[in-house]
């Protein structure tokens, strides 16, 4: 069954669209985005407070930034592309169940170490471009698929992954363009993973995100 959500329309560019559990906390004089939980990469800490550090998580770059992500907390959510751990670990602090898929085993093992205080994340050593891998671990109808996978087809990878997102769930998705083609102007790639998502996906906002990540676009979509 689909699950509703709030009809409010916020005014992107404010703070007021940060999900419940992310917070706004000084850290050596400085306002930063935060999460409640163990630090993970060496982020600064105020209390039971970690600092979201935006040039390197591109989701928290997206927020940094007041892109609407749709994000509210306590979501489930379906991590591709996880790495080590820095930014799922931060999405795990806030969200629900979080399956954060990895397919190289060295990050992985980061990952594994990030869950072991975070009983919510749940790390899958598998590949994000072939989803029937893991079909069986992750419940249907997730909230949420954030995706940071550097390779190229970016856009069939969202598109493979799209058979676990909820009706009226949202895709998050960094498109790296240097993934795609390291030849071609970022602006065209960019606009032909755009096209290629319309698939399967209606694009509700984009943005660069060169402030935080060179050659970087943030998507937020809803399937079609």
């Amino acid at each position: 069954m689909a699950r509703k959500r709030p009809t409010a329309i916020l005014e992107v560019g404010t703070m007021s669209n940060l999900p419940s559990g992310v917070e706004r906390h000084q850290f050596d004089g400085t306002e930063r985005l935060a999460t409640r939980g163990n630090p993970v990469y060496g982020e600064p800490t105020d209390g039971e407070w970690r600092a979201w550090d935006p040039h390197r998580s591109k989701l928290g770059a997206m927020c940094e930034l007041g892109m609407e992500t749709g994000l509210e907390g306590g979501e489930t959510a379906l991590y591709l592309g996880a790495a080590s751990g820095t930014t799922v670990s931060h999405v795990a602090d806030f969200a629900g169940p979080t399956y954060a898929v990895e397919f190289a085993p060295r990050p992985t093992r980061d990952l594994l170490s990030a869950a072991e205080s975070r009983p919510r994340l749940f790390p899958l050593l598998a590949d994000a471009r072939k989803p029937e891998t893991y079909a069986h671990v992750v419940e249907a109808d997730v909230d949420v698929i954030i995706q940071d996978v550097a390779t190229r087809g970016q856009a069939r990878v969202a598109l493979e992954n799209r058979r676990f997102l909820a009706d009226d769930g949202h895709l998050l998705l960094a498109v790296k363009a240097r993934s795609e083609d390291v030849t071609s102007d970022p602006n065209a790639v960019f606009a032909e993973v755009r096209a290629d998502l319309e698939d399967g996906y209606v694009v509700l906002d984009s943005r660069r995100l060169d402030d935080y990540h060179a050659d970087h676009l943030g998507i937020v979509a809803r399937p079609r």
